[in-house]
This record gives C-alpha cells, sequence and structure tokens, in this order.
C-alpha cells in the first residue's frame, strides 16, 4: 500500500497527489496537519526515509526561524518537535513498503516505483 503524507496547501504535496491519481495507484492520504503522527509513526518514517531527523526539517519555515533554529536539538528533541508542530516536516512524503521519500522535486517518486 502507498501512502502520502499530504497538506493539501502545499502545491508540490498537490502535484504528487496528482501523480499518484494520474498514474492509477491505489493509495492513502494521511492529512498529518490534522492527525498528528505518533513518536511510532514519526521514527518509521524517518528509517524508510534513511535520513536523520534534521533533514526532514523545513528550515525556511518562518517557526523555525524564529523559534527553533538557534536551539542545539537532539534527534528525540527534534522528533518531539515535529509531532508537535508538524509544519515542519517537509512535505510531500510518499511511502511504499518499506521504502519512502520526499517527493521535492516530483522526480523523487520515481524512485519508489
Amino acid at each position: 500500500m502507498i501512502k502520502i503524507y499530504h497538506n493539501p496547501r502545499c502545491r508540490k504535496s498537490r502535484e504528487a497527489l496528482n501523480f499518484l491519481q494520474g498514474n492509477k495507484h491505489d493509495f492513502e492520504v494521511v492529512l498529518y496537519l490534522e492527525d498528528k503522527l505518533t513518536l511510532t509513526e514519526l521514527k518509521g518514517l524517518i528509517k524508510k526515509l534513511e535520513i536523520k531527523p534534521m533533514d526532514l526539517i523545513r528550515k525556511e519555515e518562518a517557526l523555525w526561524k524564529k523559534e527553533y533554529k538557534s536551539q542545539n536539538l537532539g534527534d528525540a528533541q527534534l522528533i518531539n518537535l515535529m509531532i508537535k508542530e508538524p509544519k515542519l516536516m517537509q512535505r510531500p512524503i510518499v511511502v511504499k513498503d518499506d521504502k519512502a521519500v520526499v517527493a521535492r522535486p516530483l522526480e523523487a517518486l520515481e524512485s519508489l516505483f
């Protein structure tokens, strides 16, 4: 099963959703801003992405720059921060089986198929 962690207000996220729809893939949409991820879910995503938690942070987000950029946060703190403030997560994230990508650029999705 394919999952897309989607923010309808994000152009890149809408592009990834359109790609999945246009290629007739069965998928589930997770509106992660409304239904916040659990600790286990977020850790699982990071593992599938094969990245460090800091790599999933949107460093250009105003909230990051204002509140957190100057802090020296460890991995556990970053994960908890993304659970608390999910808009700090890169998007969209598409998961297929045991692999995941941040679909920015859209071509990154091709590595899953």
